[in-house]
């Protein structure tokens, strides 16, 4: 029991620290990305935490399996490296009971990832896409922030406004500022300036069209540096708005719950349904696997097998990926499926158990010959 404690410790330490350094690197890029799309005008800044948030357990699903591997590798090869798992072996730790004590780890990973890929994971993915959906009804008035001055349109349009206020029609801005400059490559360069009392979100009920609707509008239009300008005064005027934006679009099947994946004959699903119970299929194999590949002689150091076996994971998880798309489009057959990726690999990991043990019989033997 001491020795099953102090594995586990030492594993899901490793393991715990390695999530977390990988779980910070994939929100950060995914929160720039959405930061982007925010700066630019395509969605609203107030929901950036919630769609990281949201999206936090497909992350891990990802993630724990990897950590778990090289926490295996990490913290075993640092004790082969400091002789503390030859002192074991000797002490009478055998192989397989080495792989037993650290099924221990890997249990409590299966556990966890079970509830994320069954559960947690589509129903973040579902939040996710309804949060979307929100975000691409919403015009470049429901985005403006007081105070602010904002681009839209990929800079030809310069947006402020001094407060925000709301009135039974929805949204409404005042004391609003809008700066119109040309694209670049349109060979245009006369600005529009326009200033108005109020602004309001419209739309048209026939075309679907979105318009910026302001009030009370004084127009400046010229080219700058230029004294041939014109100045216009208007009661209502219309801005014509750009078509919703598109986020990036995720599978269907991925957000749909996995009692509705149950005995679909549906390609797409069953390999949705495949990939889930994949997430789980890898964590006891990928132990398997690890734990020979642990095994470093002094000379080699604790990060001695760390990139042939980074190497050996990549292919496990491409090849899944793979399957599962050769699936969806129905030209593998689902008896098939992922399944012989996770026979292949299992295979492998008893090939590299029982090659090492072959090793250390002969080292045994050896050194029983030299005394």
């Amino acid at each position: 029991m001491i020795i099953f404690r102090y594995l586990t410790r030492q594993v899901l330490s490793v393991m715990t620290a390695v999530t977390l350094i990988l779980l910070v690197v994939g929100l950060i890029n995914r929160f720039i990305l959405y930061l982007t799309q925010a700066v630019a005008g395509q969605m609203s800044p107030n929901v950036l935490l919630l769609l990281v948030f949201y999206r936090l357990p497909d992350f891990l699903l990802v993630i724990l399996p990897l950590a778990l591997f090289l926490a295996i590798l990490l913290a075993y090869g640092r004790m082969y490296a400091e002789n503390e798992m030859t002192v074991l072996i000797a002490s009478g730790l055998s192989r397989w009971r080495l792989l037993a004590l650290t099924s221990g780890s890997s249990l409590v990973v299966v556990l966890l990832v079970s509830v994320l890929s069954l559960l947690l994971a589509p129903w973040g993915i579902r939040n996710t896409e309804q949060l979307k959906l929100q975000q691409e009804q919403l015009t470049e008035v429901d985005l403006i922030t007081a105070g602010q001055f904002q681009e839209f349109n990929d800079g030809e349009r310069i947006t402020y406004a001094e407060r925000i206020g709301s009135d039974p029609s929805g949204r409404r801005l005042e004391n609003v500022f809008v700066v119109s400059r040309p694209a670049v490559d349109s060979g245009r360069s006369a600005i529009r300036i326009l200033i108005s009392d109020t602004a309001r979100p419209e739309v048209d009920p026939q075309t679907g069209a979105r318009f910026m609707r302001l009030e009370n509008v004084m127009q400046y239009q010229g080219e700058p540096g230029s004294a041939d300008f014109t100045i216009g005064e208007f009661d209502v005027q219309a801005i014509l708005l750009p078509e919703p934006a598109r986020f990036e679009e995720i599978d269907q099947e991925r957000a749909f719950r996995t009692s509705s994946l149950l005995g679909s004959a549906e390609p797409a699903r069953q390999a949705e349904l495949q990939w889930r119970i994949s997430s789980i299929l890898i964590i006891p194999i990928v132990t398997l696997i690890a734990v020979p590949l642990s095994r470093v002689s002094p000379r080699q150091g604790r990060y001695g097998k760390l990139v042939p076996a980074a190497m050996i994971y990549a292919v496990y998880f491409m090849l899944l990926q793979v399957s599962q798309d050769q699936l969806a489009e129905g030209d593998l057959p689902a008896v098939v499926g992922l399944w012989w990726v996770h026979v292949l690999f299992l295979a492998l990991g008893l090939a590299i158990y029982r090659k090492t043990g072959t090793r250390s019989r002969r080292r045994l033997r050896r050194s029983k010959a030299g005394t």
